[in-house]
């Protein structure tokens, strides 16, 4: 028996309401929403809305740098209670409309679950963001660190223009796996409820996964859950995706991953670095691939090329295993 968030029953095909094609369909429909139309307005995306909460939770679980430093269990404790609550409202919210869609002729569910799934995915975005830091460094050094700043979190003040560059790369193939190739994963794994899950953990990670001082707080056991959580859920798709950038060797990129902090970020750039046979790195944090050379400007056209090509391949792979899935339940 199928969850109750899956349009019931798997395999009596399409007018039937097939789990499998109708997961399909939207699938290939959610991402050409994403090529054609980009991102919804800022009022109606539900990434934003979890952003929403999570800057009102985090003024409330994490300390001010005034407060003592030796508070580890309180907020650990107050962090992981209002990640948990955010994540439980997110998933139903998520399960809700799932429900909703179930109940709904086949190609209506398609639609519906597209439609919800297009804002948890962000190829374009992420794509047109990072070529237009090339864009932009074509202009004058500081246009290229001003349009990067929309990017990362770090000090960009002080970055060359192959820093610019490398961060650029580093940020797409980071960003592949976290945007596109990761909430594909769990809505394959468990619907649109896992999407949904990804994306609230990812964006936690994001906002409250720091080590140190943020913002006036103190997020080192605060946001210590959320990093954890996040890294659970990246650890397969990480790999994932490192897989489909294809890189010259896998124990090369294994080895060049484990050169960064993150248990998971590390692949996705270890994996792009080797297939464009260029140095990427994080000043005084670590190199990978040290004895490439340095990237140019065609580098960043072919990252973002080698990232759309990840995100068809896993669309490809993804539809035809459910559609072989359907079949295989019919015969």
């Amino acid at each position: 028996m199928s969850p109750f968030w899956l349009p019931p029953p798997l395999g009596e095909g399409w007018g039937g309401g097939s789990t499998a094609l109708v997961h399909a369909a939207s699938l290939c429909l959610a991402l050409s929403i994403d090529r054609w139309f980009g991102e919804p307005r800022a009022r109606w995306h539900p990434v934003v809305w979890m952003g929403h909460y999570l800057a009102w939770a985090g003024r409330r679980v994490a300390p001010r740098t005034d407060a003592s430093t030796s508070r580890r269990v309180r907020p650990f404790a107050a962090g992981m209670l209002a990640w948990c609550a955010g994540a439980a409202g997110a998933v139903s919210l998520g399960c809700l409309v799932a429900l909703v869609a179930a109940r709904l002729p086949a190609w209506a569910q398609a639609v519906v679950l597209a439609l919800a799934l297009k804002p948890l995915l962000a190829w374009r975005m992420l794509r047109d963001e990072v070529l237009a830091v090339e864009a932009a460094l074509a202009r004058s050094l500081d246009e290229g660190r001003d349009q990067l700043a929309r990017l990362v979190s770090r000090d960009v003040r002080l970055l060359d223009e192959g820093q610019v560059r490398e961060s650029a790369i580093e940020s797409l193939a980071e960003n592949l796996n976290d945007s596109v190739i990761a909430p594909l994963f769990w809505f394959l794994l468990l619907g649109l409820p896992g999407a949904v899950l990804y994306r609230f953990a990812n964006t936690a990670d994001a906002m409250w996964g720091y080590r140190g001082v943020r913002d006036g707080r103190v997020w080192e056991w605060a946001g210590k859950w959320a990093a954890r959580a996040d890294d659970v859920l990246s650890w397969l798709p990480a790999r994932l995706t490192a897989l489909l950038l294809w890189p010259p060797g896998l124990a090369a990129a294994r080895r060049e991953a484990a050169r960064t902090p993150s248990p998971n970020s590390g692949w996705p750039m270890a994996a792009m670095a080797l297939r464009l046979g260029v140095r990427l790195a994080k000043p005084g944090v670590y190199v990978l691939n040290a004895a490439g050379r340095e990237a140019a400007a065609a580098d960043t056209r072919h990252a973002a090329a080698l990232g759309g090509r990840a995100v068809g391949l896993m669309t490809l792979m993804a539809a035809a295993g459910l559609v072989a899935l359907a079949a295989w339940h019919r015969a």
